[in-house]
């Protein structure tokens, strides 16, 4: 089974366009640094301009924020890119003839929609500003280390 990176790729994308304002930042330059192709760029792209969260021009390199990094929350980035779209997903093709099989997935559903209903609690506190300046004390903390060393 495949898990979805479209949150972190959407993520990665959001952070460069933040810190890179002043740059030129083109589909296939952004596809470069999260390692996937331009036209995946695009789509997280289309739907961050669909929900709101960011501006561009079709022609021009220059995307932009459209409201500053700390008013964008990571859920605010989650439902652009996923939707409504759970974290955890049921498996519906187990075997109705077993016991278990029948009634688990039921079971399960009602706590899965508790760990959701948290989970979005928490990435609605995260805001875009915090993972920036996270990855800011991470890089700044590299460049101490290769100094010392």
């Amino acid at each position: 089974m495949k898990y979805s990176t479209k949150l972190s790729d959407t993520v990665h994308v959001m952070v460069l366009i933040a810190i890179n304002q002043e740059k030129s930042l083109s589909s296939a330059s952004i596809a470069e640094s999260v390692h996937t192709n331009p036209g995946f760029v695009r789509q997280l792209m289309l739907k961050l301009k669909k929900a709101g969260l960011m501006t561009s021009v079709a022609g021009h390199a220059r995307p932009s924020l459209s409201k500053p990094a700390d008013q964008i929350t990571l859920l605010d980035i989650y439902k652009a890119v996923e939707g409504e779209k759970p974290l955890l997903h049921l498996d519906t093709h187990t075997n109705p003839d077993c016991g278990v099989g029948i009634n688990i997935q039921l079971s399960l559903q009602e706590f899965y929609n508790e760990i959701q209903k948290a989970a979005e609690e928490k990435m609605n506190t995260i805001t875009l500003q915090d993972i920036i300046n996270t990855y800011y004390q991470r890089t700044s903390m590299q460049i101490d280390l290769q100094n010392i060393i």
